[in-house]
């Protein structure tokens, strides 16, 4: 019989600096997880090929001894060697159990979608990044647009519109998005609508309109299986007085349709399409220049992305708080009641205590 094969967990007990660390990769239709196992080094936070050479000649590295010796120092860590932060990808419903335990590991997190659609969930998160002492970073990309900033700076810093009477945003993904996708993801309100009302608080300063109605329809035939909408229209009126329009769809046949209004007491300010090319067309039936979502916004993820490394780093707080995650999911939920109640939903009240923000539905 020929010599039995060794395990990772072998190699583990063989050797005191390394370990056997599991990784969820999915979960099946039927729920069940599934699992891999790696082998890594503990000073180097590294994974190891499975062979007692390469084994050998890390633990002989000039890297892994200096590793180790800063980990056996107090307060010393290697810098850009350990992981200090994690990059959650998963749809809300199975976000929030890994974020708390990615800070609970003592990593900073980025949800790059939403960390749960229920408050009691997404006020978790956020309260275990406190307890933790760990960054909790939710991926609302728009307000790190170059433009959005821009024009933000001239609103809320410069005061140049005066007072805000009417914002009106059009926002049409291109390409659409999956239906596995907006299924997990809750919808049209939670995947393309939050953004747009994250950045109508940001403009006006304001945590929640006091009236939100909405009016939708799935055009989409696979949609108005998923009890969902495709295309939506939501309008706002805030306690400042000013009034707001969303007009969102799931469908843009040619380039993403991204477009931003804000009339002030004192003029006007729009943010347009933007394309490399600087070429409007009218007219033709063929797009000039096809732009996807992510071409559009990809300086504003980069943007993201850093603030959140500076984050990890001590450097800045995360500027999008819990209070105004919370508020955002909030109108969001109230605008899909709307669209499903056929009635405008009343927030003032519950801006005093605001209860469930994501309600199942029949």
């Amino acid at each position: 019989m020929g010599r039995k094969k060794k395990t990772l967990h072998d190699y583990a007990a063989e050797f005191t600096e390394l370990a056997v660390k599991r990784h969820l990769l999915e979960r099946g239709a039927a729920g069940e997880a599934a699992v891999v196992e790696t082998l890594y080094c503990t000073s180097c936070e590294l994974p190891m090929r499975v062979r007692r050479d390469r084994i050998l000649e890390h633990l002989s590295s000039g890297r892994h001894y200096r590793n180790r010796r800063l980990g056996r120092q107090p307060g010393l860590r290697a810098p850009l060697l350990l992981v200090s932060g994690a990059i959650i990808c998963s749809p809300p419903e199975e976000a929030s159990e890994i974020v708390i335990e990615a800070l609970r590991a003592g990593k900073g997190v980025f949800c790059e979608r939403l960390p749960g659609l229920d408050r009691q969930t997404a006020e978790a998160c956020f309260d275990e990044a406190d307890r933790c002492g760990r960054p909790l970073l939710c991926g609302f990309y728009k307000r790190f647009d170059p433009a959005i900033q821009f024009l933000y700076k001239k609103v809320r810093d410069s005061q140049a519109l005066g007072r805000i009477h009417r914002i009106s945003a059009i926002s049409s993904v291109y390409p659409a998005a999956s239906l596995s996708f907006l299924k997990k993801s809750g919808g049209i309100f939670y995947n393309a609508a939050v953004h747009d009302i994250d950045i109508i608080g940001l403009l006006l300063g304001e945590s929640a309109p006091d009236t939100v109605f909405s009016l939708g329809h799935a055009f989409c035939a696979d949609m108005a299986c998923l009890k969902d909408a495709d295309t939506v229209a939501v309008s706002m009126k805030f306690p400042s007085g000013a009034i707001v329009t969303l007009d969102i769809s799931q469908h843009c046949t040619k380039s993403c349709d991204q477009r931003l209004e804000v009339h002030g007491s004192q003029g006007t300010l729009r943010v347009d399409n933007q394309n490399p090319l600087g070429i409007t067309e009218h007219g033709t039936s063929v797009s000039i220049y096809s732009q996807t979502q992510a071409d559009r916004y990809r300086e504003a993820h980069r943007q993201l992305f850093r603030h959140f490394l500076r984050t990890l780093k001590g450097k800045e707080r995360a500027v999008i708080t819990k209070e105004q995650f919370l508020w955002t999911i909030q109108v969001a939920a109230a605008a899909e009641q709307s669209w499903r109640n056929g009635s405008a939903v009343d927030l003032r009240n519950e801006a005093k205590d605001p209860s469930v923000i994501k309600t199942e539905t029949e």
